[in-house]
C-alpha cells in the first residue's frame, strides 16, 4: 500500500466544527466486514450489536488545556505555545510547539497571563516549530500546574477555526477520562453518554480500560509514498493487569472485543504476547498500523471518520479491508456524515 491509495476529496463542509447536540445522537455507520453490508443508525443504537460478556476497550486518557498564549519580551508579539510533553518536573522543562516559530529563538522570554506571573525561557530549538521551554515560577509544583491549567485553553484541532467556547471544555473530553496527559482527545469515545454506558452495563457488556496519552504525532501528515518509511511519534501507554484479565477471558470465550477508537486499538496491538493474548504494559509505543496487518486482540472497532492520507485512515483500512473502507467513505460523503474530531462515528463488526 502506498500513500496515494489513501487520497480522496473531502468537502470542507463535512469537517465538524461543533459536536452533536447530545453525545450519543451523532450518526453511526455500521459496517459488517464479512458481508460488506452498510447500515445507517444513531450512535446510541450501537448497543444492539453487543451482548452479555462482550468487551469494550476504552482509552481513559484525559486532555489537558495545552494551548497557551503569551507575549514575547520587548516586542510584545503574541505567541501561541502548545504544550506537548513535560520533560522534567523539578526543572519545569516542557517540549512545546510555538507559532509563529520564526520569531522565537534560544534565550527569548515569554510572559503569560495579564499579571505576567508565569514566565518561560526558550532553552533549546528541537525542530522548526518545536522548542524546549523552562518555566520560571516561584510557587510549588502544584501551584505551577494549577497556573498552567488556569491559563491554558482546550486544545481543539487547528481545522476548527472558531474560538474555544465554554462547552468545549466538557465536550472535548470523554466522560470516562481519568488520567491527564493527552493533547488531543481519543475522539471515538466522545460519543458515549452516561446513559448509554449505563445501558451497556445493564446488558452485561464489560469495559477494559487502558491509558494512551494521545500526542500530536498521531495527526502528523504522512509525507512518504512508501508507508513502511513513516515514523510515528512515541506516546505513553499503560495497560494494567485488570484490563488484561478482562480482555483475555473474553478472547478465550470468543466474545466480541471492541476497541473504542484507533488509540485503544493501537494500545492493544502494542502489547500482544507471543500467544496472541494481551500483556500488561507500562512504557511507550510508536506502533504504526497499515495494510496488510493481522490484528491479534480486537474483532470490532468504533472510530470516527478520518482525513485523507492520515495514519488513522490507514489503520481503519487495515482492519476492515481497503475496498470496503473506500466504499464506506464514499457513502459517508454522499450521506453527509461529519468528519474528524467532532464528527460522526462508524462501528466495524
Amino acid at each position: 500500500m502506498k500513500l496515494s491509495h489513501f487520497s480522496f476529496e473531502l468537502p470542507d463542509n463535512l469537517l465538524a466544527e461543533y459536536p452533536s447536540e447530545n453525545r450519543d445522537e451523532s450518526k453511526l455507520m455500521v459496517i459488517h466486514k464479512d458481508t460488506g453490508k452498510i447500515e445507517h443508525k444513531m450512535f446510541k443504537d450501537m448497543i444492539d450489536y453487543f451482548d452479555e460478556d462482550d468487551i469494550m476497550v476504552i482509552n481513559n486518557t484525559k486532555v489537558f488545556p495545552a494551548r497557551l498564549y503569551g507575549n514575547k519580551e520587548k516586542t510584545g508579539a503574541r505567541i501561541e505555545v502548545f504544550l506537548l510533553r513535560e520533560l522534567n518536573e523539578e526543572q519545569r522543562l516542557w517540549d512545546v510547539l510555538v507559532d509563529p516559530a520564526r520569531k522565537i529563538r534560544i534565550g527569548n522570554k515569554l510572559y503569560f497571563g495579564e499579571d505576567e506571573t508565569l514566565v518561560a525561557e526558550v532553552i533549546d530549538n528541537t525542530t522548526s516549530r518545536g522548542r524546549t521551554l523552562r518555566f520560571l515560577y516561584d510557587g510549588s509544583y502544584n501551584d505551577f500546574r494549577r497556573k498552567l491549567k488556569e491559563l491554558g485553553q482546550t486544545p481543539l484541532p487547528k481545522y476548527i477555526k472558531r474560538d474555544v467556547e465554554p462547552e468545549d471544555e466538557d465536550r472535548y473530553q470523554t466522560i470516562y477520562a481519568k488520567h491527564e496527559g493527552a493533547v488531543a482527545a481519543p475522539t471515538a469515545g466522545l460519543h458515549f453518554s452516561r446513559h448509554l454506558l449505563k445501558r451497556l452495563e445493564i446488558k452485561g457488556v464489560k469495559f477494559a480500560e487502558l491509558t494512551l496519552h494521545v500526542g500530536l504525532g498521531t495527526f502528523n501528515p504522512v509525507e512518504v509514498e512508501d508507508l513502511s518509511k513513516h515514523k510515528m511519534d512515541s506516546e505513553e501507554l499503560i495497560i494494567e493487569e485488570r484490563a488484561t484479565e478482562i480482555v483475555n477471558t473474553a478472547k478465550a470465550n470468543k466474545r466480541r472485543i471492541c476497541a473504542v477508537g484507533t488509540t485503544a486499538m493501537r494500545g492493544l496491538e502494542s502489547a500482544v504476547s507471543s500467544q496472541h493474548t494481551l500483556n500488561t504494559h507500562d512504557g511507550w509505543t510508536n506502533k504504526f498500523i497499515f495494510p496488510p496487518y493481522d490484528f491479534s486482540i480486537a474483532n470490532a472497532m468504533v472510530t470516527n471518520f478520518h482525513l485523507p492520507k492520515s495514519t488513522l485512515l490507514m489503520m481503519v483500512s487495515a482492519f476492515m479491508g481497503h475496498d470496503l473502507m473506500k466504499k464506506s467513505y464514499k457513502e459517508a460523503i454522499l450521506e453527509g456524515y461529519k468528519f474528524y474530531s467532532y464528527g460522526d462515528a462508524m462501528l466495524i463488526i
